[in-house]
């Protein structure tokens, strides 16, 4: 069969809408005492089914990345530079706010007990920074479109692969001479996190922050690599062509990471280099059985759900992360005390009736469909928020 390419693939928001969709529910468990195993993190080396999530956004914003520049002809100018660098600002400065927001309500509640009058309370939780988390998942985003958006416009697109070789061996070796897979503060990661952040600016986990400064090296060259396999992918004048370079290269890309993995462990923590073979592998993998599923045996009944997700991606996590803050942190009472919305919606509504795990993956399930349903208004209005 030889199916001519269409310009845009249902595929590619099919993809992001998967991985959005999955975003939002392995964050927003009813309890984080009751989560099935699946749907947690590796808690050091290893490769959960969760693990693959941001990981695939990534892959799938260098894709993006690379039709977007297309209409540039990959020629730097001033608009394009002016584009990408307000567009990395912004992602960024989405995700600094994510993190205050989650700060000034967790103040304003710790506050609570301490009998301030209300103006003295508001400024506490509003000017808490010296504990605000300057790195997240929207700040990583951003900082690796604007990396990879750069470097298209001025770098010959066949050297990018050495670039991303480069990269990626460069960290290995950073790895192994500053003990880079040690679960504590010795690692080389968390005493440059610690000397340029500080301890109150970082996310610890065992003195480990995962979107940490060192670990965004690999990150960049995780969309770089989406990017290069979206250029590959379309510059194939056929269906079937996308599918068959997709599979070849994601097969190539995910054995290699597992075959290398027995001297680099596979961790999303660190963002080991073979975490990114494997996870652009498999994300290449995905990508071409959707486009198979879709474009060549036309089923396509089931892809409203996510193609909801799909066309306005950051801004469904972005409503979700305030969403989840705003129910975690606003207080009903229940049981003669205070409780948040979220506690009260599980506990009372799901919990005592489903259980603890079922309950818990039911809350997941009930905070993806708000958030479906207002991702699906826009996309009947034909509403598409781009940032």
């Amino acid at each position: 069969m030889n199916t001519p390419a269409s310009k845009r693939l249902l595929a590619l928001d099919i993809l992001r809408g998967i991985t959005i969709a999955g975003m939002i529910m392995v964050n927003n468990p009813g309890s984080w005492e009751y989560v099935y195993t699946p749907l947690l993190h590796e808690s050091w080396n290893g490769l959960s089914p969760t693990d693959l999530i941001f990981p695939f956004f990534m892959f799938m914003m260098g894709i993006s990345t690379y039709i977007s520049l297309r209409k540039y002809n990959f020629s730097p100018s001033a608009d394009a530079f002016r584009k990408i660098v307000k567009r990395t600002i912004v992602i960024f400065a989405i995700g600094l706010a994510i993190n205050w927001f989650s700060l000034a309500c967790y103040t304003w509640n710790s506050l609570a007990a301490d009998n301030l009058d209300f103006g003295s309370r508001l400024c506490h939780s509003v000017f808490a920074f010296e504990h605000l988390r300057i790195l997240g998942v929207m700040q990583r985003l951003g900082i690796c479109y604007g990396a990879t958006a750069i470097i298209a416009l001025t770098m010959k697109h066949k050297h990018i692969p050495y670039l991303i070789a480069t990269l990626l061996i460069g960290y290995f070796i950073v790895l192994m001479y500053g003990h880079g897979f040690a679960y504590n503060d010795t690692n080389i990661l968390s005493v440059v996190d610690r000397a340029i952040l500080g301890t109150n600016h970082m996310y610890n986990d065992h003195g480990i922050d995962p979107e940490g400064i060192l670990s965004t090296i690999p990150a960049i060259a995780h969309v770089l690599l989406g990017f290069c396999i979206g250029k590959m992918m379309m510059e194939a004048t056929t269906v079937d062509g996308k599918i068959e370079q997709l599979f070849i290269v994601g097969t190539i890309l995910t054995f290699a990471g597992f075959l290398l993995s027995y001297g680099c462990p596979i961790n999303k923590k660190i963002w080991s280099p073979t975490f990114v073979l494997v996870t652009c592998g498999m994300g290449a993998t995905l990508l071409a059985l959707l486009i198979w599923i879709i474009d060549v045996k036309g089923y396509k009944k089931w892809c409203n759900f996510f193609e909801a997700f799909g066309v306005n991606p950051l801004f469904i996590y972005v409503f979700a992360a305030f969403l989840s803050i705003l129910i975690g942190n606003i207080k009903v009472v229940y049981n003669e005390g205070l409780v948040s919305v979220h506690s009260f919606v599980y506990q009372a509504l799901l919990q005592s009736w489903l259980g603890n795990y079922l309950g818990s993956l039911i809350f997941a399930i009930l905070f993806i469909t708000i958030c479906w349903a207002v991702g699906y208004l826009l996309y009947k209005k034909k509403i598409y928020i781009k940032i």
